[in-house]
């Protein structure tokens, strides 16, 4: 008993001491951490903080907290500004698993969709240019199976944007298989080619933009849309060819004709020297990135290349077989051959490409 006694009355001391602490606890109304407030104690002893105008506390009916409004709707997403309840909402880039970060490389391969560009002869308005077979008519350059290659080194200035230096390698063009050439009477006959590859080393400065923030998600968010420009310099190569005209054109009767006199001519060929030449180039592209893993990238695009003319050097050689009237009714050939030069032939080279680029960021 004696035991019980003295533990009820420590146990009675020590509740005594803890009301008369909490009752006599100073409230400090000098400090008001937000505006507009007070402090105010209600009668079962808890602190609340009431909402005033002027002053006046608006509403005492109510000791609970002030509930928060509720954001609705769906967030703004990853690095965008918008203001959304007074706050704006930005994520770092460590978080965007498609964000562009520091240096990269990157290697691409591509198949040319279409070649676009048409051969012509600049030479049409020279005196006798009907007698060199070439591109009188516009001639579509030919492609095979174009896999232009492209290595780039470049690097994110932000997860947005990234700029890049591109070396690309387009083969496998060549001057058309058949031309329509002039046939001295304001007409064409057909004439077929045979050599006239086409290469083009293409340097450019690329600059590219991700467009997320105006397109939205795509794959949901796997997929981080893009559009790209480039300008720089490409040079181009056109390998010789020769274009063959087997059209026999007459130019009397040799019946009729002295011995000597000349009566047609025949099988002529103009051997067309190939040559190079610097050109601006610029290119466009738009596509669509993925992650990887490992700091590996996947671009998907589709590109457009503008490469500037390809022409030949100017310097052609003909050879023909010339008749003549041998004086008796018949005639003869005899072969021939000649040179001109600063008769060049070109066309603007473009393509149309699909292809996908690894990029490795560092």
């Amino acid at each position: 008993m004696k035991k019980f006694g003295f533990f009820g009355v420590l146990t009675a001391l020590f509740a005594g001491a803890s009301t008369a602490s909490y009752a006599t606890y100073p409230v400090y109304n000098g400090y008001n951490g937000q505006p507009n407030i007070v402090r105010q104690a209600t009668n079962n002893g808890r602190v609340v903080y009431l909402p005033t105008v002027n002053g006046n506390v608006v509403a005492t009916n109510s000791i609970a907290a002030a509930q928060p409004t509720r954001v609705t709707g769906m967030l703004p997403h990853v690095g965008s500004s918008a203001v959304n309840a007074g706050r704006r909402y930005y994520q770092s880039e460590d978080f965007d698993r498609l964000a562009d970060s520091g240096l990269y490389i990157g290697l691409s391969a591509a198949y040319t969709a279409s070649v676009i560009g048409e051969i012509t002869a600049d030479y049409t308005g020279e005196e006798g240019a009907y007698m060199v077979p070439g591109a009188f008519q516009g001639a579509s350059l030919f492609k095979d199976t174009i896999i232009p290659l492209q290595i780039s080194l470049g690097a994110a200035i932000n997860s947005d944007l990234r700029i890049d230096f591109s070396y690309s390698r387009y083969s496998d063009i060549s001057y058309p298989q058949s031309v329509q050439t002039s046939d001295g009477s304001g007409g064409y006959v057909t004439a077929t080619a045979t050599g006239g590859a086409i290469t083009s080393n293409v340097t450019l400065l690329n600059l590219y933009y991700n467009i997320d923030s105006y397109t939205g998600f795509l794959a949901g968010g796997s997929l981080r849309p893009y559009v790209g420009a480039g300008v720089g310099v490409a040079l181009n190569t056109t390998a010789d060819y020769v274009v063959f005209d087997g059209t026999f054109y007459s130019e009397a009767d040799p019946s009729i004709s002295n011995e000597g006199d000349p009566t047609g001519v025949s099988d002529i060929s103009a051997y067309h020297n190939g040559g190079t030449n610097e050109q601006l180039a610029f290119g466009l592209e738009g596509g669509v990135s993925t992650e990887l893993g490992n700091g590996m990238k996947l671009d998907l695009f589709v590109r457009y290349m503008h490469m500037g003319k390809v022409k030949s050097s100017g310097s052609i050689v003909l050879t023909q077989d010339e008749w003549i009237a041998t004086g008796d009714g018949g005639e003869a050939s005899y072969p021939t051959v000649a040179h001109y030069t600063n008769w060049t032939e070109s066309a603007n080279l473009n393509t149309v490409d699909i292809g996908a680029r690894l990029r490795l960021q560092f």
